[in-house]
C-alpha cells in the first residue's frame, strides 16, 4: 500500500541512546528474536508425503482463428452458439500441432481469446492415450515480469541502497511466507502461532535490511510487533465474538474437500495478523522518524512537547492509513457487494453476512492496531531521545561541578 510520505530521514539525527536504554533496547530486540527463533525451529515443516492432488500439466498455445457457430451436437436452430478457436500448441509434446477448443458465447462483457492471444492449456490425457487440452487462463509471464522489472527500477532509482535493503526485506518476506508459513499451515501447525513466528521474522528482516541496526530501528521494530500482538488478540476475541467459521473463501472449503485438516478460523486470524504486518511497520517507521525531526528541530523540547507535537503527525497519517485499509478490502469484496446489491438486500443484512463480516472484521481490527501502533511508537521513540538528552546533561552537570 503506497502512501506520500518517506522514511529516509529516519537516520537524520544522531539517535545514539544512553548505554542503560540502548542496552534495555538490545536485550528487549533479543528476548524477542531468540522466542521467533525457537517458533521457527517448533514450527518447522517436516519431510510431508506429496499430495495425491496434482493439478494437471499446462502448456502454451497460441490463437490462429476464432469462428462462432453452433456447439458442437446442436444444430442451427437450437440457437446455441459457441466459439471455436483453432490453437497452435508451442510448448508440450504435441508442440506445432493444432488442437481446437469450444467456448460458450454469453452476453456479457468478458474478455475473449482474439487471434494472436497466448493461452495456457490443461493436458488431461485420457485412459486409453488421448490427450485433450482445456482452457485454464491466458499466458501473462512476459507483461508480469515487465511489471516487476519496473517496480525494482523504479524502487532503486528513488530509494538507492535503501531501495535495494527494501527490495532484500521484500524478498526474503516472501520466502518466509512460501517456505516456512504455507508448508507449516498446510502440516497442521497452528495457525496462530504460525502467523505470529512468520510474521516476526518478516519485521526483522525488513525493518533491519531498510534501515540498519540501530536505536530507531530497534524502536520502529518494538512498536511494530507490540501493535501486531494487540491486533492478534483483538483479531481472535472479535472472530470469537462474531463465530467467524472461517468457511466463506471457497479456497479454505477446497483445502477441506482435498482432506487438508486446517483450522479455517486460526487461519482467518493468521492472514488478519499477517495483513496487517505491512502497514503497522509503515506507521512505526514513520513515527519514529517524525519523532527524531521534531527533536531535531527543537532539542529543548519535553517529552510532552515533543510527544503531542509528534502525535499529531501520527493523526493525519491515521486518517489516510485507516481509509486506505477500508478501500483496499472494500475493493477486494466488490463483486460480491455488487451481487448483494443485485438482489436488494438490505446493506444492516448484507453487513452481517459472513463474506461481507470477515472484511469489515478485517478492516476495524486492523485500524484499531494501526491507531494504537502512533503512540506506541511515537512514546518509545520519545522516550529513548529525552533519555539520552538528559543523560548528556546530567553529564555536563557533573563535569562543571568538577571544574
Amino acid at each position: 500500500m503506497g502512501h506520500g510520505h518517506t522514511h529516509g530521514r529516519l537516520h537524520g539525527i544522531d539517535w545514539r541512546a544512553s548505554p542503560r536504554i540502548e542496552r534495555s533496547l538490545w536485550i528487549a530486540v533479543a528476548a524477542w528474536a531468540v522466542v521467533a527463533i525457537i517458533g521457527l525451529v517448533a514450527l518447522w515443516p517436516g519431510d510431508s508425503t506429496e499430495s495425491d492432488y496434482l493439478s494437471d500439466p499446462t502448456v502454451d498455445g497460441q490463437v490462429v482463428s476464432t469462428s462462432v457457430g453452433p456447439c458442437a451436437g446442436t444444430a442451427v436452430e437450437d440457437l446455441v452458439e459457441c466459439r471455436t478457436l483453432v490453437i497452435e500448441l508451442r510448448t508440450g509434446p504435441d508442440a506445432g500441432q493444432q488442437t481446437l477448443l469450444e467456448q460458450s458465447v454469453t452476453s456479457g462483457r468478458l474478455k475473449v481469446p482474439e487471434v494472436g492471444d497466448v493461452l495456457v492449456l490443461t493436458a488431461t490425457t485420457l485412459p486409453e492415450g488421448t490427450t485433450i487440452y482445456n482452457f485454464a487462463d491466458y499466458e501473462r509471464s512476459t507483461a508480469m515480469w515487465v511489471l516487476v522489472v519496473l517496480f525494482v527500477v523504479t524502487v532503486l532509482a528513488l530509494g538507492r541502497w535503501r531501495g535495494l535493503g527494501a527490495l532484500a526485506g521484500l524478498a526474503l518476506s516472501i520466502t518466509v511466507l512460501v517456505v516456512f508459513v504455507l508448508p507449516a499451515l498446510l502440516q497442521g501447525s497452528n495457525p496462530v502461532l504460525v502467523a505470529i513466528v512468520g510474521s516476526s521474522v518478516i519485521a526483522f528482516a525488513s525493518l533491519y535490511l531498510a534501515h540498519g541496526f540501530n536505536s530507531p530501528t530497534n524502536v520502529a521494530l518494538l512498536s511494530t510487533l507490540a501493535a501486531l500482538t494487540l491486533t492478534g488478540v483483538l483479531a481472535w476475541f472479535f472472530i470469537e465474538m462474531t463465530s467467524l467459521t472461517g468457511l466463506s473463501d471457497e479456497n479454505a472449503l477446497f483445502l477441506e474437500a482435498l482432506g487438508v485438516r486446517i483450522d479455517p478460523r486460526g487461519l482467518l486470524l493468521a492472514g488478519v495478523v499477517i495483513g496487517s504486518l505491512g502497514v503497522l511497520d509503515d506507521v512505526t517507521v514513520t513515527q519514529v522518524s517524525a519523532v527524531g525531526e521534531l527533536h531535531r528541530a527543537r532539542p529543548d523540547a519535553t517529552f510532552g512537547e515533543l510527544y503531542r507535537s509528534a502525535l499529531v503527525i501520527g493523526r493525519d497519517h491515521i486518517s489516510s492509513t485507516v481509509n486506505t485499509l477500508f478501500l483496499a478490502y472494500a475493493g477486494a469484496a466488490l463483486p460480491l457487494l455488487l451481487l448483494f446489491s443485485e438482489v436488494r438486500q438490505a446493506i444492516s443484512d448484507t453487513a452481517m453476512r459472513e463474506q461481507v463480516a470477515v472484511e469489515i472484521v478485517r478492516t476495524l481490527v486492523g485500524s484499531i492496531g494501526l491507531v494504537a501502533a502512533v503512540p506506541i511508537a511515537t512514546g518509545l521513540a520519545a522516550v529513548v531521545l529525552k533519555a539520552r538528552v538528559s543523560r548528556a546533561d546530567d553529564g555536563g552537570e557533573a563535569s562543571a561541578a568538577a571544574t
